[in-house]
């Protein structure tokens, strides 16, 4: 990892107050080292970490994203209600998820209309909407 890289990912969980450990400045490069924004599972950024030498356990991939998610640097993506992705943009926007290959990519959110949501329960406010599109490709 380069040096800039490794000043991006730091930056980033400073901006967060987040105390940059090693295993975190890690974690960090590999998410947003480069500048652009990423969509990951807990496993392929594990399968990132492993492949870039990085000493560091699933379970501890599990918690840096969780810490990273409650810092407000990500957030989760819930498909089917068991494949969680992390996502480093935190603007509002959709999702397209490719059912073919498992792939959560972004939706342009200028194409996306929505003329009204359902009013919440009684002692409820709506805190966010997720939009996710599943493609399936034509054959």
């Amino acid at each position: 990892m380069s040096s800039k890289a490794t000043e991006r990912g730091t930056n980033w969980l400073s901006k967060a107050g987040l105390r940059p450990t090693r295993q975190r400045v890690g974690l960090a490069t590999l998410l947003v080292g480069d500048g652009h924004d990423r969509h990951v599972t807990a496993e392929s950024l594990f399968a990132s970490a492993k492949k870039s030498g990085q000493p560091v356990s699933l379970a501890t991939v599990y918690n840096t994203l969780r810490a990273f998610c409650e810092a407000g640097l990500m957030r989760e993506i819930t498909v089917d209600g068991s494949r969680s992705y992390f996502d480093t943009n935190m603007h509002d926007h959709p999702h397209f998820y490719w059912e073919h290959d498992g792939e959560l990519t972004d939706a342009p959110s200028e194409e996306l209309e929505i003329a009204r949501l359902p009013r919440a329960p009684q002692g409820a406010t709506i805190s966010k909407v997720d939009v996710v599109i599943r493609l399936r490709r034509d054959i």
